[in-house]
């Protein structure tokens, strides 16, 4: 599959030559001004822009990037190639159908290009003269969609003529390699960093999360014209990174909406629809007629599953020319609100998102975190407590959500099945922060701020930015920003949560001791980031017969007692007054 999972730093060789790695080379044609330059630009500043630096480049907001990749995706068409090809004349000749604006190869079973014409027209031109294939004794169904095939009338001819595809990575790098860019960093702000953009979801794997989305909205909108499927979650929040699944959700609300320009007199015209008893069976009908289709008529579309009785029903399904595993749920407006949330916290301060991917990878490392349901910490409820820890710091590096409210204006207003979603959906608005702190020492405090916190009393909150009481008695609590009355923590046990407040204390005392003396750039030692993704020594330390005060208290003293006696040298060589880790 072409989104491999992210492999875990385990067992690693500590001897690593600290040699240039190489980034792997990406091929993208775009013009000046799409959201696809637009977002090269972000990923050029993301990662090098100094702690505290304010980009001044104006922001767009989440829906007009939606709108923007959306009407992208309408232009392009998924085209399985042979594998040997002449890319020029390739592209001469699509180019008859109309200017192609952009494109790009990538590998996933097979040679796949991702081309995109400057107009719409030119699709429906190539689609024109293409034609329903013969497969002799068997019969195809024929459905005239974006997804095609590509074949050469003489292999022979081509032979001599071939040129070398270059193609688009669309997987993370292995652990040996991350290991290896994480040693080769400056400093722990650049091994931040570097992680952000080995595991980020690139440009061309972005526009294929869409482009897959658009594919599927053409089947859906054989049943319901006029609907929109919209991808949700990682895929849009800019907290997604390679290999993550692709959530989506069938959009029927712009299905016979009411406008007043299309009516005069006395008159209302309304369509003539079937009744069903509630939302969820209306919900469960549309699902199971859209699963079926896509298993019996959906080209690329394999292993559907109809999960029609779950609390959220979805289709599930793997999209093999994208690689990507998919779940589609239908009028899902709180989780693209959500999306639209955290894609404003990531894009406010770019320390944001190197933040939360080296938080995920170490829980990942740990096994914090895991794929299958269960009792792990989720990623959601990991990047939750990240933007509360940064709202906590002096002076706050993100706003609360009570805060994005107050600069709403009408426009902004929303409300989703009686909760208010309101918030400012203008990046320009909000005024950057003046903290200046670096990722290194966010990384650290985030561990200490975490590995002392009061999690048997008190619950995360972001929309106030401040710890509450519990309302229940879940072992972790966080409160849904806009369901507030959830626990998105609820599945948490408490030996798990228990799991994460030792490795917190634990790697917060790693970043202490390396403070103090940090191992030189010859001496081929794990150090900063890279070491925080070893195999945990509280861990190891646990599985001893030895009756000692548990590993996590013992850190926790040791912790404890070299802030103090380095609080006044901490104050005197940095400036900085020493940050309690208390509320």
């Amino acid at each position: 599959m072409v989104a491999c999972s992210v492999g875990l730093l385990t067992r690693l060789s500590l001897r690593v030559q600290r040699s240039q790695v190489q980034h792997p080379l990406r091929r993208l044609l775009s013009c000046p001004g799409t959201v696809a330059a637009d977002l090269r630009r972000e990923e050029q500043s993301s990662g090098s822009a100094e702690t505290g630096s304010e980009d001044r480049t104006p922001k767009k907001r989440f829906s007009e990037v939606q709108n923007e990749r959306r009407e992208q995706a309408q232009r392009t068409v998924l085209i399985h190639c042979p594998d040997k090809i002449n890319e020029k004349k390739f592209l001469k000749f699509l180019s008859q159908h109309g200017p192609i604006n952009s494109h790009f190869f990538y590998e996933s079973f097979g040679l796949y290009a991702a081309v995109e014409f400057c107009q719409k027209e030119s699709v429906t031109s190539l689609q024109n003269i293409t034609r329903t294939p013969s497969l002799g004794p068997e019969a195809a169904i024929p459905f005239k969609s974006r997804y095609l095939n590509l074949k050469l009338r003489n292999s022979l001819n081509q032979t001599s003529e071939l040129s070398s595809i270059q193609c688009s990575n669309q997987s993370s790098p292995s652990s040996k390699k991350l290991y290896q860019l994480l040693c080769c960093a400056e400093s722990v702000d650049d091994q931040l960093n570097t992680l952000l953009r080995e595991f980020q979801l690139t440009e061309e794997n972005t526009r294929l999360r869409y482009l897959t989305c658009s594919l599927i909205e053409d089947v859906a909108a054989a049943y319901f014209p006029d609907c929109a499927v919209r991808p949700f979650g990682s895929s849009v929040n800019s907290f997604g990174k390679l290999g993550c699944d692709l959530d989506m959700f069938l959009d029927l609300d712009e299905i016979g909406k009411f406008t007043a320009q299309k009516t005069s007199g006395n008159f209302l015209m309304e369509f003539q629809v079937k009744n069903v008893p509630s939302e969820r069976v209306a919900t469960q009908k549309i699902l199971s007629v859209i699963g079926e289709c896509l298993d019996q008529f959906g080209p690329g579309c394999v292993g559907v599953q109809r999960i029609l009785n779950a609390r959220c029903p979805l289709v599930r399904f793997s999209h093999q020319a994208s690689g990507f595993q998919c779940d589609l749920t239908t009028n899902n407006r709180i989780a693209l609100k959500s999306s639209e949330l955290l894609y404003m916290y990531g894009a406010l301060d770019s320390r944001v998102r190197a933040l939360v991917f080296s938080v995920r990878c170490w829980a990942r490392a740990h096994s914090l975190t895991s794929s299958i349901p269960g009792a792990w910490i989720t990623n959601f409820s990991l990047t939750m407590m990240v933007i509360f820890f940064l709202q906590r710091r002096s002076p706050p590096i993100l706003p609360t959500l009570d805060y994005l409210k107050t600069l709403a204006d009408a426009e902004d207003k929303c409300i989703i099945e009686g909760h208010n979603c309101t918030f400012v959906g203008d990046l320009n608005r909000i005024k950057p922060s003046r903290n200046t702190e670096t990722l290194e020492l966010l990384l650290k405090e985030f561990f200490e701020y975490f590995g002392n916190f009061a999690f048997n009393k008190n619950s995360i909150n972001i929309r106030q930015g401040r710890e509450q009481n519990k309302p229940e008695s879940s072992p972790l609590h966080i409160q849904n920003p806009f369901e507030t009355s959830l626990n998105v923590s609820k599945n948490v046990s408490q030996s798990q949560l228990q799991k994460f407040v030792d490795l917190a204390r634990e790697s917060a005392w790693i970043l202490h001791q390396e403070g103090k003396d940090r191992p030189s750039p010859s001496s081929n030692q794990p150090w900063g980031l890279a070491a925080l993704l070893l195999p945990s020594v509280a861990n190891n330390m646990s599985l001893s017969k030895k009756k000692k005060k548990p590993a996590s208290e013992r850190i926790k003293n040791l912790l404890d007692s070299i802030k103090s006696s380095g609080a006044e040298n901490s104050t005197a060589t940095n400036g900085r007054r020493a940050i309690s880790t208390q509320a």
